[in-house]
């Protein structure tokens, strides 16, 4: 089997490095080897958060070079667009529509970017793009958007609801569990 390369991006505290967890243990228990690598920016302080989940039949590295990103999972727009250029031919991008306003923007020395999924898709980018905050939200909680977006990214994978329900009760607390298991299915539905 061909190594599959996804990136999963975002903000500080979005909850991108739990779902990289979710996946490396979903991709684990399918006997894939897996690698998992995390690059916090000031992730503490809403910077930009990426993380690298490569698996097949053995992975050597964790990192993925420009171009060969089959998926790109994205929590935010901005992120979504920043790292466009590691989407190989043929890949998907899947965003939350939700846009986060980097520092620049805040203290008014820049504008957040209009129209960037359009952009995006006049670009030629394969644009999955979900408001993951607003089912989130209907879920129960806004900090589901990593689950939401993880029920949006199971779609497009071989795996059946019962694996990825069962990544989810090894990876997040019980008092929690059917919060992220109606996100999971609000983003798998939406």
């Amino acid at each position: 089997m061909e190594t599959k390369n996804m990136m999963i991006v975002g903000v500080g505290g979005q909850g991108t490095l739990l779902a990289s967890k979710l996946l490396g243990r979903l991709l684990l228990g399918k006997g894939f080897d897996v690698k998992v690598s995390e690059v916090h920016g000031m992730s503490q302080r809403g910077g930009s958060v990426v993380t690298y989940v490569r698996w097949g039949e053995q992975v050597r590295s964790p990192i993925i070079d420009k171009g060969q990103a089959d998926v790109i999972l994205s929590f935010e727009l901005l992120e979504a667009a920043r790292y466009t250029e590691y989407l190989k031919p043929g890949g998907k991008i899947i965003t939350n529509t939700q846009q986060v306003n980097p520092m620049p923007v805040i203290t008014g020395a820049a504008v957040y970017p209009e129209g960037l999924a359009e952009k995006m898709r006049a670009a030629g980018v394969d644009l999955d793009a979900v408001d993951a905050l607003s089912l989130a939200q209907e879920a129960g909680s806004s900090k589901a958007v990593n689950i939401v977006l993880l029920g949006r990214l199971s779609k497009w994978f071989d795996f059946t609801e019962a694996e990825w329900q069962q990544a989810i009760e090894q990876s997040v607390p019980p008092k929690f569990l059917e919060l992220n298991r109606r996100a999971f299915a609000l983003g798998r539905e939406a």
